[in-house]
């Protein structure tokens, strides 16, 4: 009598199970590798310009800051005298230098009493280290009022590589605008224009800032030219 086949005999054979080569274990790590550096690289790009965009538009902020109070410090000038001078008894309604500039503007309320006010500033250090610091007091028939309680200057702006004052008028025998003053020659009077030229620590130039003094014809007693 025959033997019945076995079952397992008819099963068909199983092929083995093939893994990874030892070569396609590195490259898929080499690629891995690649993408993620690729992924490091574009993050640390991306952060960097916002970083960039975030210092120019602080940067900006901070320009239109300081210049927007300059401009409307210096352009408020009233042509009142603050001292007179002992020896002459020149009034003394505009004193500028290459780095102070003192004159007097009515104060608004958010900074004080308000009414005439002595503007004092200061262009103070070199190298990368200059400011500008704006010191007040009150003006009254003439002279400057020491307060009981001396208010400190406040800092208007530092890191700069360096910061001038510079006057314009007219010169009376041409008829026209003269030249660009380093000090302003007579106090008694207001300048037509005061240009303010900032740099900072880097080097870079701010924005020329150039201020008319509409009240300047008070004193020189002419009229105000458009640059």
């Amino acid at each position: 009598m025959a033997r019945a086949a076995s079952p397992v005999r008819n099963l068909p054979a199983r092929r083995g199970a093939r893994g990874f080569t030892l070569i396609e274990v590195l490259l898929a790590m080499v690629l891995l590798v690649a993408g993620l550096t690729l992924a490091f690289a574009t993050l640390s790009a991306a952060t960097k310009t916002a970083a960039r965009g975030e210092a120019l538009a602080h940067r900006s902020e901070r320009e239109r800051a300081v210049e927007g109070f300059l401009r409307k410090r210096i352009a408020a000038t009233r042509p009142i005298p603050f001292a007179f001078d002992q020896s002459t008894a020149v009034p003394q309604r505009f004193v500028g230098e290459p780095d102070r500039l003192r004159f007097v503007a009515d104060l608004p309320d958010y900074l004080g009493q308000g009414g005439p006010y002595l503007h004092d500033f200061v262009i103070e250090g070199d190298g990368d280290q200059a400011r500008i610091l704006l010191s007040l007091s009150m003006v009254l028939a003439g002279e400057t009022i020491k307060e009981a309680r001396e208010r400190p200057p406040e800092l208007l702006v530092e890191g700069l590589k360096s910061a001038r004052f510079r006057y314009r008028s007219m010169d009376p025998q041409r008829g026209e605008l003269g030249e660009w003053q380093e000090r302003w020659q007579t106090p008694e009077q207001l300048p037509l224009f005061v240009e303010v030229t900032l740099t900072d620590r880097d080097g870079r130039a701010w924005p020329p800032l150039v201020v008319a003094l509409p009240l300047a014809s008070a004193t020189a007693g002419g009229f105000v030219p458009e640059l």
